[in-house]
């Protein structure tokens, strides 16, 4: 067994504590875990994708095209600029929020229509929300990537909630560890 996991979004949106957290769950139910992080321009709200790979046995952490069975993402033109590595089948999960690329920002393209819909009309399962409300709600717009791995926690269930809570935990600061749960647990449901 082998799990793919891409992680995408845009620099300052946590992309890097969910794939901690990925990784430190999976980890401690004795799955072999290989993590990457692709930074890019990430200081500058540039696109950033971290793969998780985990399973029995695992020699590398790049996903290649076509073999994600999970793409997150924290914004929906990352989503949609991901798809090719999205296996047959695979399930995409993604906050709907629309973060305009410097392209758009500067007036030379503007930002795509309807990209939820194209995605699910190329055969992908979507699982489009409003993480960034959620978010909200929880205490911190922040708190967006673990809303996210939240929804995730309801596809992936080989590790139960409490594992999950255990890992966030381990993996968040005290000072944040409420918020946190909170914007877990909207995440879940």
């Amino acid at each position: 067994m082998k799990v793919n996991v891409m992680i995408v979004g845009v620099g300052g949106q946590g992309s890097l504590l969910a794939s901690k957290l990925l990784g430190h769950v999976v980890l401690k139910k004795g799955y072999d875990v290989k993590v990457s992080e692709v930074h890019g321009m990430s200081q500058r709200g540039g696109s950033v994708v971290t793969y998780v790979q985990f399973g029995d046995q695992v020699y590398s952490p790049i996903v290649d095209r076509g073999e994600a069975d999970y793409i997150i993402s924290f914004e929906t033109l990352e989503a949609a600029r991901y798809m090719e590595y999205l296996k047959p089948g695979g399930q995409v999960i993604v906050n709907d929020q629309q973060i305009d690329p410097m392209p758009v920002i500067t007036g030379a393209m503007e930002y795509p229509e309807g990209l939820i819909d194209r995605m699910k009309e190329a055969g992908a399962k979507v699982d489009a929300m409003d993480a960034l409300a959620l978010a909200e709600e929880a205490g911190s717009t922040k708190a967006t990537n673990i809303v996210l791995m939240g929804r995730f926690s309801k596809y992936f269930q080989d590790v139960t909630r409490e594992e999950w809570e255990e890992a966030i935990r381990e993996c968040v600061p005290p000072k944040f560890l409420e918020l946190n749960l909170k914007a877990f647990e909207l995440g879940r449901r």
